[in-house]
């Protein structure tokens, strides 16, 4: 495991430290792991949902009205 230090202005070590008192936490390492984790998944999510517009976009414009696909959907 790499460690890595950090300096945090006051009111963010402040907040660090409040996170861990909750007890949710048991250190602020875990705390800022738990942060890095979730904008790992939340940026994953993004570019998957990026993919899926870019896809869309490049089908181009579809000849069937919105009544038409929706039913298409239901079958």
């Amino acid at each position: 495991m790499t460690k890595i230090d950090i300096q945090l202005p006051t009111v963010l070590d402040q907040w660090v430290s409040e996170q861990t008192r909750t007890g949710r936490y048991t250190d602020a390492g875990d705390y800022l792991r738990d942060l890095i984790r979730r904008d790992k998944e939340s940026r994953s999510e993004t570019e998957m949902l990026q993919a899926l517009v870019d896809e869309g976009l490049a089908s181009g414009i579809s000849d069937e009205s919105m009544d038409d696909i929706l039913k298409s959907m239901s079958r």
